[in-house]
C-alpha cells in the first residue's frame, strides 16, 4: 500500500522557540517512564504499584524528601560541572575522578591534618572547600593542558584519569590511612561535619530525621555563580563563542588555548566541590566507592537540562530520587534501567531541535 503523506525531515534555520528544549526534556523523561513501564510489565510487574511506592519513598514525607536532596546535592555540582565544560564544547568525561580528588583533597585538611582541628569550625569547613576544588582543578588541569597544547582529545584522557583518581583514593584508604584494616578512614572530627538540620533536633522537634545539609546551600550558590558568568560576565561570552564558532573566536583575538584550561579546570572544580560535599555532609570520612556514579550521571543531568544552571537543579532532584529509589524499589536494576532509557531518549530528543518534521501529503490514497 502506498501512503498518501511522506515524513520529511528539515533542518532549522531559525533560533528554536525557547520552550522547545523545555518540551523535549520534559518529553523524553515522560516517554522513558513510559517505556520503562511498558517493560516492567511485560517482565510481570506492576508499574502503578511501583509508581506509588517510588513516590513514597522519594517525595512521599519530609524525611525521605530530605533523603533525595542530599542525594541530589552532589549531582547539581557535577551537574554543573558537566555543564560549564559542554558550553564550551569540551567534553569532560571525567567527573567522576574530578569528584574522587575533591574528596580525597578535602580529607586532607582533617587527616593531615593541614588545619588544627582547634581551629573554629568555618576555618576547617571553609579550608575543605578550597581544597575540594584544588583537587578538582588539578585533576581538570592535566586534560585541559593536554588539549590546549597537543590537541589530545579529552574524552580519553578525561575517562583515564577517572580510573587513576579512584585507585589513588584506594592506595590510601586500604593502607596509610585505613581504619582498623576496614576500606576507610577514621572518623572525621565533627567539626569537619557540614551543618545537617537533624543536628538542631533537640532544639527545633521538626527537624528530626532531616538529613539535609548545608552542602544543598553550596549547590544552590554554585548554579547561581554559574548562571551569572555564562549570561552575565564577559568570560561567558567567551565560552560560548569559542564553543560555537572556534575559528571567528580565534579572528576575534580570544586566546583559546588559556580557556580551554580554565574552563576544564573550572568545571574539575565544582566537581571537586561536590566531593568534598559528600565527604564533610555524608560520609563525614574518606572510603571506597563514595560515589555511586554521580560524575557520569551529572553528563545525563547537564544534557537533559539543556546546560542551564538552574534546571539542572531540577534534574538532579529527579536523579536523586532514582538513586533513593533504587535502594529500595525491586527489581534492584530499575533505577538503573530509567536513568539508561533516559539517556537514549534525550540524545534521540535533540533531532527535534536541530531538525523540523514535516507530514507532506503526495498523492490519494491507493490500493
Amino acid at each position: 500500500m502506498n501512503l498518501p503523506f511522506d515524513v520529511r525531515f528539515e533542518r532549522r534555520s531559525e533560533d528554536n522557540p525557547w520552550w522547545l528544549p523545555v518540551a523535549t526534556a520534559l518529553g523524553s523523561v515522560v516517554v522513558a517512564f513510559v517505556i520503562s513501564g511498558i517493560i516492567l510489565k511485560l517482565t510481570g510487574g506492576q508499574p502503578l504499584v511501583v509508581g506509588k511506592f517510588f513516590w513514597q519513598a522519594t517525595f512521599g514525607s519530609w524525611p525521605t524528601f530530605s533523603d533525595t536532596i542530599v542525594k541530589a546535592t552532589p549531582l547539581i555540582l557535577v551537574g554543573l560541572a558537566c555543564a560549564v565544560a559542554f558550553k564550551m564544547k569540551l567534553w569532560n568525561i571525567g567527573a567522576e575522578g574530578q569528584f574522587y580528588m575533591g574528596a580525597f583533597f578535602a580529607s586532607l585538611v582533617v587527616l593531615v591534618p593541614i588545619v588544627p582541628m582547634d581551629s573554629p569550625k568555618v576555618v576547617i569547613l571553609g579550608s575543605m572547600m578550597i581544597m575540594g576544588m584544588i583537587g578538582g582543578a588539578l585533576w581538570g588541569f592535566f586534560p585541559g593542558f593536554l588539549k590546549a597544547k597537543f590537541n589530545v582529545n579529552e574524552i580519553i584522557t578525561t575517562l583515564m584519569l577517572n580510573y587513576v583518581a579512584i585507585l589513588w583514593n584506594n592506595f590510601w584508604i586500604f593502607d596509610k590511612w585505613s581504619d582498623a584494616g576496614f576500606q576507610m578512614t577514621p572518623m572525621f572530627d565533627k567539626k569537619a561535619w557540614l551543618p545537617r538540620l537533624a543536628d538542631y533536633a533537640h532544639q527545633y522537634k521538626a527537624f528530626s530525621g532531616i538529613t539535609l545539609h548545608l552542602g544543598v546551600l553550596i549547590g544552590f550558590v554554585a548554579a547561581i555563580v554559574v548562571w551569572w558568568i555564562f549570561q552575565r560576565s564577559r568570560w561567558g561570552y567567551e565560552i560560548k563563542l569559542i564553543g560555537d564558532n572556534p575559528e571567528a573566536a580565534r579572528y576575534a583575538g580570544l586566546n583559546i588555548t588559556r580557556n580551554i584550561v580554565l574552563v576544564m579546570m573550572f568545571s574539575g572544580a565544582l566537581a571537586g566541590l561536590a566531593g568534598m560535599s559528600e565527604v564533610s555532609g555524608v560520609v563525614h570520612r574518606l572510603q571506597e566507592r563514595i560515589s555511586p556514579g554521580y560524575g557520569f550521571t551529572g553528563i545525563i543531568v547537564a544534557w537533559l537540562a539543556k546546560l542551564n544552571p538552574f534546571a539542572v537543579i531540577v534534574v538532579s532532584i529527579l536523579f536523586g530520587a532514582l538513586i533513593v529509589a533504587g535502594r529500595e524499589i525491586q527489581p534492584s536494576g530499575l533505577a538503573q534501567l530509567l536513568q539508561g532509557i533516559i539517556l537514549f531518549m534525550v540524545i534521540s530528543s535533540d533531532v527535534l531541535l536541530r531538525y523540523k518534521i514535516r507530514i507532506v501529503r503526495v498523492k490519494p490514497l491507493t490500493a
